[in-house]
């Protein structure tokens, strides 16, 4: 180990020298596209671990992150298509060029001024002066659904269609709310799932209008505010030596309400 400094340097020669013919068969196996998979869980690993502070772990999964970024550009150098100095290149003018306010003659005082500063840097690229159809063609499908969905509502909001305040959204959220108890009475499974999917947006709407945190960061907060609640049930459970699994409702609903007490007081 101690022949390979920490540094991004000694990755990349442990990556080439994992292709190497004499290499390892998992590693030699494997495509861009074989990697994406195992990307995305990396990137989901090291958000679960910010999510919950967990340091250790945010370390270690960033490394893991890393490994597979440079994974990708290992495989580009053996096909010619770029290095990893064209990356560090790459990124670096982009950094400069899209804080001109730091490093140019650029003015901006708030962060609604970068905000709008970053948007005529990009206008001005050269990768994004393709004629559009559609202001909705600034939308990336890559994104997932929740950061599309707020993309999709934050660009139509450029024209002016848009809330006047958070108050229409509310009253939008108990429309599609009403409308979803409609769809269940008609016992539809289509207009059901319809009316689901306009009731999610019309939340993300709220999020995405009160323009303090992303619709995402806020899930994955309930997700863990959740997750770590039903975890102390199980431990309530098994304190009372009872069987959660065999437990009634009632006794589902008592517990869960002392544990939601308990968090609360912490």
């Amino acid at each position: 180990m101690t022949d390979y400094p920490p540094n991004a340097d000694s990755l990349m020669a442990i990556l080439r020298k994992l292709r190497a013919p004499d290499g390892c068969p998992w590693d030699r196996e494997q495509t861009r596209q074989s990697l994406v998979r195992h990307l995305d869980g990396e990137c989901a690993e090291l958000i679960y671990a910010i999510d919950r502070d967990d340091v250790p772990n945010i370390c270690e999964e960033l490394g893991d992150v890393l490994m597979n970024l440079l994974f990708q550009v290992t495989i580009a150098e053996e096909k010619g298509d770029f290095t990893l100095a064209d990356v560090w290149r790459g990124i670096i003018d982009k950094m400069i060029r899209r804080h001109a306010h730091v490093f140019g003659g650029e003015k901006a005082a708030t962060a609604d001024d970068v905000a709008k500063l970053w948007q005529k840097i990009k206008a001005a690229e050269a990768g994004h002066r393709m004629e559009k159809q559609s202001l909705m063609d600034e939308v990336k499908p890559c994104l997932s659904v929740l950061d599309r969905a707020e993309k999709l509502q934050k660009t139509a909001a450029k024209t002016g269609f848009d809330w006047n305040n958070a108050g229409q959204v509310l009253d939008k959220i108990a429309e599609e709310t009403a409308e979803v108890r409609e769809a269940m009475a008609e016992n539809d499974d289509e207009h059901i799932d319809e009316e689901l999917g306009d009731l999610l947006f019309a939340v993300v709407n709220l999020i995405r209008f009160r323009g303090k945190t992303h619709a995402s960061e806020l899930l994955r907060r309930a997700n863990l505010k959740f997750e770590n609640r039903f975890r102390q049930l199980e431990k309530e459970f098994a304190a009372l030596n009872e069987d959660i699994s065999g437990a009634t409702a009632a006794r589902m609903d008592q517990l869960w309400e002392k544990v939601k007490a308990d968090s609360r007081n912490l």
